[in-house]
């Protein structure tokens, strides 16, 4: 057995300037948070990472269960914030989830941003990110943080234009 090592991004924004409105496309809609949901959040998650890079840093990503007992943990966390959490629907069914807690510094926490791949590069998980942000901001939040796999550039790209910035490189060990 072998270990890789993966780069890993912390990156934050300042909740405390004016914050871009958010629209979705056409043909989609936000769903609240309720308890009732969270296996269909689990279930987009597992969906939009199982074959990702994530699955790989992230093993519980790339298992159905794994997925639904992370979610039952960060909707048990303190600091679980439901106006930082949401779905986005369409026609076809749920397409995206987004989840966030407040730790014990009153810092957010973006804990996932998952779109099925036949709705990426639609601006969906802009969207995510910033209706997570408002309600973070809402809630009377002055930072957030999320982390991000350096070898995910579409996603790093995604986070410096909504203002994120880096403020520190992990690595993260995984046994093959």
């Amino acid at each position: 057995m072998g270990v890789i090592y993966f780069k890993r991004f912390r990156m934050e924004v300042d909740l405390t300037e004016d914050l871009p409105a958010f629209e979705l496309p056409e043909g989609f809609h936000w769903r609240a948070w309720a308890d009732g949901l969270t296996d269909l959040h689990a279930e987009i998650k597992y969906r939009s990472f199982c074959d990702e890079v994530d699955s790989k840093v992230f093993p519980i990503l790339g298992d159905r269960w794994g997925c639904q007992r992370l979610m039952r943990e960060i909707r048990s966390k303190p600091g679980f914030l439901p106006e930082a959490t949401w779905l986005i629907g369409c026609d076809r069914g749920y397409c995206a989830t987004i989840q966030g807690i407040v730790d014990a510094s009153g810092m957010g926490s973006i804990q996932n941003v998952a779109v099925l791949p036949a709705y990426r590069r639609l601006g969906l998980g802009k969207a995510l990110v910033r209706k997570s942000l408002a309600g973070f901001a809402d809630f009377g939040v002055e930072r957030a943080m999320l982390e991000v796999t350096a070898e995910n550039p579409h996603a790093v790209k995604l986070y410096r234009k909504l203002g994120f910035r880096k403020s520190k490189t992990t690595y993260r060990a995984v046994t093959e």
